[in-house]
């Protein structure tokens, strides 16, 4: 953990008006430091991010970091594992961005990751892949996949509920779904239910569609189970194609059309709204990656291939993520705690820092955004990297945590 203290008196909280983040020179920032590796990372993020932000054109803004609680620090402080207190600063502030967290064994929360997204109704986790030269990746071409990955984040199975075989409860359930609906299960199953619904689909959707149209991307893929769960993937997809229909009826028009109306040519200024299925999508992820852009899926599809994604360009090392709701974000590694490396200097900060040009990008600080990404760029092709990546990387030159985010500094 870095040993600055801040004085929140230095900073103002974002707002909203007129629908937009109104964003002061000196936004106080939520941050959690999270647990095993979590400090070491989230250091070595503040030092990446401080340094950048003072290289904006004018030198008047600052990030002041307001560091708040959740996981074992928290619990630690205050005996509990997701403070109030942190969700409320969470919500006052509307921007934060987190360490990644240890789940509870017995303590009550299934997971405090889900927990704060549906506490603070954080429904898109948005996703970002891409490749960065020289990290060793699995694929022959893994610079062919450039997508950002809309996962819904509050529904699915993040929402579902299940009953363990043989319990009363799941019995219950099953009598119920034999003799009132004439469903046909075996006895001694467990039982789950995952809800999909309209409401939480469309503005999941809606808000990969703005994204695509904001930043000039081609087309926007409905990923789902639909040709097998009809009522609730399936569903996914229509309540997908609807919310185009309803909130982008200028600037969509769908694969179908295109064949049909367009002669197979897309009409320029506008995006291409298709779908696929799920195993047919992880196909494409590798076969043909080049031709999708930006993916919107159901929940557990999403998480699947978030990851599976960030495997074909080098790992979750280097994969960012954040948690958006309509206006308050919060910002995340996508990795573990990694207990057995905590504290030693050794864990590979880029996920987070990427994660941390997101949410530059998100105050509109994008020069500042862009100018770390190019940093971490070229250490990478420096061949100044973290033991998870020198091992990989033939001549590579070994640095530690904070090193490593020192060498991004020295190429902003």
């Amino acid at each position: 953990m870095l040993s600055q203290k801040f004085n929140v008196s230095q900073g103002e909280k974002i707002t909203v008006r007129n629908k937009r983040l109104q964003v002061p020179d000196r936004p106080l920032i939520p941050v959690i430091m999270g647990d095993g590796i979590g400090p070491d990372v989230m250091g070595a993020m503040r030092l990446v991010l401080d340094a950048a932000v003072q290289k904006i054109p004018g030198g008047t803004k600052a990030l002041v970091w307001l560091e708040v609680f959740a996981g074992e620090s928290a619990f630690a402080k205050y005996k509990e594992w997701l403070p109030q207190d942190t969700l409320q600063a969470i919500r006052d502030c509307i921007v934060a961005i987190k360490g990644p967290l240890t789940t509870p064994v017995g303590g009550g929360i299934r997971s405090l990751n889900v927990a704060l997204r549906q506490e603070l109704d954080l429904y898109a986790c948005v996703r970002p892949v891409r490749y960065f030269e020289g990290v060793p990746a699995p694929v022959k071409r893994p610079q062919d996949l450039d997508l950002i990955i809309f996962r819904e984040n509050t529904e699915d199975v993040y929402a579902g509920l299940e009953w363990q075989a043989g319990t009363a409860e799941a019995d219950k359930a099953i009598n119920f779904l034999q003799k009132e609906l004439g469903a046909a299960i075996r006895p001694g199953s467990g039982i789950g239910i995952k809800p999909i619904s309209e409401f939480g689909s469309k503005r999941l959707v809606k808000k990969a569609l703005e994204y695509a149209i904001q930043n000039h991307k081609p087309s926007v893929t409905l990923v789902h189970k639909g040709n097998i769960m009809k009522y609730t993937e399936g569903a996914f997809k229509e309540w997908g194609y609807q919310a185009a229909r309803e909130y982008f009826p200028e600037q969509t028009v769908t694969e179908t059309e295109v064949a049909e109306k367009y002669n197979g040519q897309p009409p320029a200024g506008k995006v291409i709204i298709k779908d696929r299925i799920a195993d047919s999508m992880f196909q494409q992820a590798l076969l043909r990656p080049q031709e999708y852009s930006v993916l919107a899926t159901p929940n557990l599809n999403g998480d699947y291939l978030s990851d599976a994604c960030a495997a074909q360009v080098g790992g979750l090392g280097l994969a960012p993520g954040a948690n958006i709701g309509d206006f308050t974000a919060v910002f995340e590694a996508t990795h573990g705690t990694a207990p057995k490396y905590a504290g030693k200097n050794m864990a590979n900060p880029g996920s987070v820092i990427l994660s941390g040009v997101m949410l530059l990008d998100y105050l509109g600080w994008t020069a500042a955004g862009q100018a770390v990404t190019r940093a971490l760029a070229k250490t990478i092709q420096q061949k100044t990297v973290t033991y998870d990546l020198e091992r990989q990387m033939q001549g590579a030159t070994k640095v530690g945590t904070r090193e490593f985010a020192e060498a991004i500094i020295k190429n902003l």
